[in-house]
């Protein structure tokens, strides 16, 4: 048998080592990133949207961890969960078979000082203290990778902002894009010595990938691709409004990852049940996957309760525990699955509590009741959400 003794790999066109190895553990990188990298940007794949597939809101609407945030719209943008299709060069074929689209609406004033639309994911600063980012050192290495589309032909800008400590601010650039066409972007990002993430479950990391920023939050002389004090006037170069002053542009993205190293893996793609697990950290409903959250909608997912005919009248109680623990104690909204009924109560056969209430929420449970405890011997039915977004 023989051996070939090497203390790394590399293409004979290349400029760094592919694979590098060790005498003690063997293979200890590829392609400069560690053999444990991870993703760490949930739903990245944008194929998890609980609380529905569309919504105009400016926040959490659509794909699980993503915002759209928009201010100052004539008409409010509507974001949504977009089905890929094999004509979507470049992400299907890679596998990715949704998007986070953007709408853009009718900006019929042009676009204004306070104006912007954008996608905005915040991770926690215990995710990115506990990456293996060594975030202080400049030597040390993070990329950010993701599949851009825009329906006009412009650059746009995004940026990287920390939150703990003196807040830092990165942008950065897609380019510019064709028109329809899938681009692949890939940001490589320095440490700072400034940079700070502590040791908890708030927002710690936001990534911005927007379609327009107005001139109150821009400014001609921001450097890209540097770290910088963070300024809500200087958080990219002037943005060109071209896309924000056509009516239905449309904006979307896919296959967003973050990773230790200084080179961008193949997207890591995990199972529904995965992305879902994560997920639920931050929102969590008892409807059925594929159902937007609602009043009025029987048998999908609702919690049941039972007072004994045998009893007097009663008091629905039931003590609900989490799939895994929350962010943090969560923000319950009630449901009443009785179509027709009073929306947020119990809801039996016939008839509606009327002081439904959520109590004693903790990252762990949630107790549900009513504070009536004249209820009559029957079914009782209620649902609810759960959301402890950042």
């Amino acid at each position: 048998m023989s051996t070939v003794k090497v203390n790394a790999i590399r293409s004979t066109s290349g400029s760094s080592d592919a694979i590098t190895l060790n005498s003690s553990s063997g293979v200890t990188a590829i392609n400069g990133n560690g053999l444990r990298a991870q993703n760490l940007v949930q739903n990245g794949a944008m194929n998890v949207a609980q609380r529905g597939v569309t919504s105009t809101v400016s926040g959490y609407g659509s794909v699980d961890r993503w915002k759209c945030i928009h201010g100052g719209t004539d008409e409010a943008p509507t974001q949504a969960q977009h089905a890929l299709t094999s004509s979507d060069t470049g992400p299907w074929a890679k596998g990715f078979r949704n998007s986070f689209h953007i709408t853009n609406g009718n900006q019929t004033g042009g676009a204004g000082a306070a104006d912007y639309i954008g996608a905005q994911i915040r991770l926690e600063a215990q995710d990115i203290a506990y990456s293996g980012w060594d975030y202080t050192n400049t030597s040390s290495k993070i990329t950010l990778s993701f599949w851009v589309k825009s329906s006009v032909a412009q650059n746009f800008y995004g940026f990287l902002k920390s939150l703990d400590g003196t807040q830092k601010l990165y942008p950065f650039e897609t380019g510019s894009l064709t028109a329809d066409t899938w681009t692949k972007i890939t940001k490589t990002i320095t440490g700072h010595a400034d940079l700070q993430f502590d040791l908890n479950s708030e927002q710690g990391f936001q990534i911005n990938i927007s379609a327009f920023w107005g001139t109150d939050y821009t400014a001609s002389g921001v450097t890209l691709n540097a770290w910088a004090t963070y300024a809500s006037g200087t958080r990219t170069p002037d943005s060109t409004s071209t896309w924000y002053t056509t009516d239905n542009s449309t904006f979307e993205i896919t296959g967003v990852q973050l990773e230790v190293g200084p080179t961008a893996s193949e997207y890591m793609h995990e199972s529904y049940a995965e992305t879902l697990d994560k997920c639920q950290r931050y929102y969590f409903k008892t409807f059925n996957q594929g159902t937007t959250p609602a009043n009025g909608l029987e048998h999908n997912g609702e919690i049941q309760h039972l007072l004994n005919a045998n009893a007097a009248p009663g008091d629905p109680q039931e003590n609900f525990y989490f799939p895994r623990p929350m962010n943090h104690a969560p923000d319950v909204t009630l449901y009443n699955p009785r179509p027709g009924g009073t929306a947020g109560q119990w809801g039996s056969n016939t008839s509606d509590s009327s002081n439904a209430r959520a109590f004693g929420v903790t990252e762990m449970k949630t107790i549900i009741d009513n504070t009536d405890t004249n209820l009559s011997a029957t079914y009782w039915r209620i649902a609810f959400t759960a959301d402890a977004e950042l």
